[in-house]
């Protein structure tokens, strides 16, 4: 990739609003960077001390380059499952394709930004990746909308592959707007002894988000783990969750969420295990926080086991803020507002994300200053 290609190119009010959802300009602190502006990949680039251990160009460049990339391409996601799937298979803009090399410990995140400038657009990607095997990386992904566009569209397909003993770490963080309707839809598959952590992060109001991953723990002590952190407010309608079908001797799944909703927004809550092998193991959890009596919120768990031996469990809650918790901050000297504000901040820990901890910090930072925009 040559040098001009890269985030020098784009203005700078563009990068300010990419930087709000996790957007690093310092390529000394990525392993990789792409971005995806609208309907045209503007920069797909590898840090030249990662260029043997990595593989990141736009998923069109990819098909052409490798003939036997379709064979990984839409069969995680059925092109006909859904009208917005079949959407992106009669058109697409373009999206990633990531290869993380055999044996390769990735050090820094690889980061991708797909982002719309233009209003009324529909933008429609298809994303592949591939973990090789013994691998290990983490995977930052800033999906959003400039903040002067009032209304757009997100159709976004990611199939991802965990070959055996790789370890993956996949972060999504969305920051829409008021008017945007996103559709994104996943598969993952997880091969012997590999691990997929899949992580999002919604903090911002949207209009419509609705998605359900799938993960299929095919391998021998295969493992993933989903994980959420949810806001909804002004009217959102957030329908979000994950799937796990455990087929794999000895494979797991664990589902943990965090979700607040207020200002009339609604939110439906869904997780799905399926134990198909008889040592197989999972377990769901979800803890919400209503916060006005216009909001509405809904956590749907569903456990199905097919073998004896199925070890799957599950518990969810959805409350209120204590008045005591609130009492007791107020009588350190902050005022109502902010005891709220604190108590939030708290609940929506991103220790549940499993990052590392450099990564942990730049990701509660975007958590922290998102609450307290608030």
């Amino acid at each position: 990739m040559s040098k001009e290609n890269d985030l020098t190119k784009i203005p700078h009010e563009i990068l300010q609003e990419a930087q709000k959802a996790g957007l690093e300009l310092e390529e000394k602190n990525r392993s990789g960077t792409f971005m995806h502006l609208n309907q045209q990949t503007v920069t797909s680039k590898v840090n030249e001390l990662y260029e043997s251990k990595l593989e990141l160009m736009d998923i069109k460049a990819a098909l052409k380059k490798y003939p036997w990339l379709e064979e990984y391409r839409w069969k995680l996601v059925s092109k006909d499952k859904d009208e917005y799937t079949k959407r992106v298979a009669e058109d697409f803009s373009g999206g990633y394709f990531m290869r993380i090399l055999k044996g390769a410990e990735i050090a820094f995140p690889l980061q991708s930004c797909l982002l719309i400038t233009q209003r009324n657009l529909e933008q429609r990607v298809h994303n592949i990746i591939i973990a090789e095997e013994d691998s290990k990386a983490h995977i930052i992904t800033s999906c959003l909308q400039h903040s002067t566009v009032p209304n757009a569209s997100h159709l976004g397909i990611s199939e991802i592959y965990v070959k055996k003993g790789a370890m993956l770490n996949f972060t999504m963080i969305h920051q829409w707007s008021e008017n945007t309707l996103v559709r994104p839809r996943s598969g993952a598959q997880i091969e012997d002894n590999a691990t997929f952590v899949s992580n999002y992060v919604c903090m911002r109001p949207v209009r419509d988000v609705q998605m359900y991953p799938v993960a299929y723990c095919k391998g021998k002590d295969s493992r993933v783990s989903f994980n959420s952190i949810l806001y909804g407010h002004k009217n959102s309608l957030l329908d979000t969750g994950s799937k796990a079908v455990l087929t794999g001797e000895g494979s797991k799944a664990e589902m943990v969420s965090r979700a607040i909703a207020r200002e009339g927004s609604k939110m439906i809550v869904r997780g799905m295990i399926e134990g198909h092998t008889p040592d197989c193991k999972g377990h769901l959890e979800c803890k919400g926080l209503i916060m006005d009596n216009e909001s509405f919120m809904q956590s749907i768990p569903e456990l199905i086991a097919t073998k004896k031996g199925v070890e799957i469990t599950h518990e969810a809650a959805v409350g209120k803020i204590s008045e005591k918790e609130i009492t007791y901050l107020m009588t350190r000297r902050l005022s109502r507002e902010q005891a709220v504000s604190l108590i939030i901040r708290g609940f929506m820990d991103v220790g549940i994300l499993g990052l590392p901890d450099a990564l942990n910090k730049e990701i509660k930072t975007i958590v922290d200053s998102s609450a307290a925009a608030d």
